[in-house]
């Protein structure tokens, strides 16, 4: 087991910055490109965007995507008219236990939603 007195003198000899000649040069040089203008990257950060932009909506006009979007919304529509007519009484019943399966994956939901809710209070 190691000296407790020489732990605690190494600790303190780390947590102590070393003083350099130029100390003071590096302060005034980081201070400089601190208080630079922001322009100039906020003009290139906004060109690159739209450029990725323009890039992406050309991608999806080359891939017709809008096309086969209008062929889906055919299929949305006829599972729409046909969704309303099945019984959710009758699936429920055909699962493995009854509505019993379905009332512990809402609980679990419940238990997961509120992990999630205290990790996230946690980060903050």
């Amino acid at each position: 087991m190691a000296e407790l007195d020489f732990e605690r003198r190494l600790e303190r000899l780390f947590a102590e910055a070393p003083a350099f000649a130029d100390d003071d040069a590096f302060a005034q040089r980081v201070e400089r490109r601190l208080a630079r203008g922001w322009t100039a990257r906020r003009w290139l950060i906004g060109a690159a965007g739209v450029a990725g932009g323009l890039i992406g909506a050309s991608q999806l006009v080359v891939s017709s995507v809008f096309h086969r979007m209008a062929a889906v919304e055919g299929s949305a529509r006829a599972l729409s008219t046909g969704l309303p007519q099945t019984e959710p009484a009758r699936w429920i019943s055909t699962l493995p236990g009854g509505g019993v399966v379905v009332w512990v994956a809402i609980g679990v939901a419940v238990i997961l939603i509120g992990f999630v809710f205290t990790r996230v209070i946690e980060e903050i």
